[in-house]
């Protein structure tokens, strides 16, 4: 077995399942595409945010952003409808492949970890919740270094925590602007195709590509482990 990378997952939608919210969204707005849209402006934003210098915690964000998309359309947000959005973010359950796609990665012999823009206290109830908070060594959020991913920072944050050089870490996300900004940072990085979710065809590219956490997994063993011969009898 050769050397393997640490592998650091993204959680929303990576790990945990977004689309659960839809059915929350579609009620308050009416619209089957207002989750989608919710989450592209959320993450728009927090990008906007961190290039302009100004760091705000993750959930506010899209609290701030959920509100924005309701005046543009003239609807209230009740208080009951922000508790069960927020019960929800909490509370997602993992995709199915999940629970044992991350066994199978760490009984080939890989350490897992996570780094997401969420709050660490909201991460580990993420995690808690699904049922693999254990399969992981250690949670990161860029809260700690109050940089949102795809920046430079953030990646690096991990880098000085775990003492590592960048070409020793893999990405495993399901978002292109996750795994576009950790190969700049000179990270190994895996693209799961989610849905809504697909190579973008300019500026650096995934190593691996795969249609579920259990089919990145395959690949990321049979890159990175050297199969044992026969034994001789």
């Amino acid at each position: 077995m050769s050397d393997l990378p640490l592998i650091v997952f993204d959680v929303n939608e990576t790990l945990l399942d977004l689309e659960t919210m839809a059915p929350t969204f579609e009620r308050i707005f009416d619209d089957q595409s207002a989750m989608r849209l919710w989450f592209a402006n959320f993450i728009m934003y927090s990008a906007a945010l961190t290039v302009a210098g100004e760091y705000v915690p993750f959930t506010d964000i899209g609290a701030a952003v959920m509100k924005m998309l309701a005046d543009t359309r003239g609807i209230t947000i009740k208080d009951t409808d922000r508790q069960e959005l927020t019960e929800k973010f909490s509370t997602m359950p993992p995709h199915p492949e999940v629970p044992a796609a991350l066994r199978k990665l760490r009984g080939a012999g890989f350490r897992l970890f996570t780094l997401t823009d969420n709050l660490l206290e909201i991460q580990s109830r993420q995690l808690e919740h699904a049922g693999i908070v254990d399969l992981f060594e250690r949670r990161f959020s860029a809260d700690g270094v109050k940089r949102h991913k795809p920046s430079p920072e953030a990646y690096a944050y991990v880098e000085k925590e775990l003492q590592v050089k960048p070409s020793e870490l893999c990405l495993i996300a399901c978002h292109t602007w996750d795994t576009l900004g950790a190969v700049a940072a000179g990270w190994e990085a895996a693209l799961i195709r989610r849905v809504g979710n697909d190579v973008l065809a300019v500026g650096p590219q995934p190593h691996i590509v795969g249609d579920d956490l259990n089919d990145v997994a395959d690949q990321l063993i049979a890159r990175h482990t050297v199969p044992r011969p026969p034994s001789r009898h």
